[in-house]
């Protein structure tokens, strides 16, 4: 079909895009995965038809950000500069797949919009050092990692917990705020309610 909302980028190298999109039908492999839908449906649309296309509203979970600096070269305007690997709910993670999920440009022309539900540990960032109640200091990886500096189980902190380390010595309203994040609270409550949303096993390190 002609895809409405880019343009072609007559400035790629080597890359040349003729406006159309390709999307799968029922009957193709990753259909059921995908998250554009056209009306009428895809299955009864032939060539010159008209049809609108859209995402009906979906939950899903992002797997990975990919940032691009200088955005990719792909064909089509506006180039990309990050991409969201989400999973739909009731989607877990396979590392045995080579591909899985589906790709999202948040700045990318499909007026879509995106509503944040819940972001775990929302109060750390990636490197984050902290020391929890039970006195054992802990590096921040991702939602789920966490890496503890004693090298001993278990595999993740007590609450509450003290932020003692970002990018050096951490601003005291980031002090501040992850003492109130964590004064109540536990990362088994944080991963419950991930779980709750997307009704998916969380990535966990190897």
């Amino acid at each position: 079909m002609r895809w409405p909302w880019w343009e072609v980028d007559t400035s790629a190298d080597g890359i040349e895009w003729n406006g159309e999109v390709a999307l799968p039908t029922p009957a193709d492999d990753g259909w059921s995965g995908g998250y554009f839908r056209t009306r009428p449906a895809e299955e009864t649309l032939k060539a010159g038809d008209r049809c609108s296309v859209g995402i009906p509203a979906a939950v899903v979970h992002v797997l990975a950000v990919h940032h691009f600096d200088p955005p990719l070269e792909t064909g089509w305007l506006p180039r990309p500069g990050t991409y969201l690997d989400v999973l739909r709910q009731g989607e877990s993670y396979d590392a045995g797949l080579e591909e899985q999920g589906h790709r999202i440009d948040p700045d990318g022309g499909v007026p879509f919009r995106l509503e944040l539900l819940f972001r775990p540990f929302a109060f750390l960032e990636t490197g984050d050092e902290v020391v929890d109640r039970d006195g054992r200091a802990w590096r921040f990886d991702a939602p789920w990692h966490w890496t503890p500096f004693d090298g001993e189980g278990p595999s993740a902190p007590s609450w509450p917990l003290a932020l003692l380390f970002r990018n050096g010595e951490p601003a005291p309203e980031a002090v501040s705020a992850v003492a109130a994040a964590t004064a109540s609270g536990s990362h088994a409550d944080e991963l419950g309610r991930w779980v709750e949303l997307t009704r998916a096993e969380p990535v966990t390190p190897v």
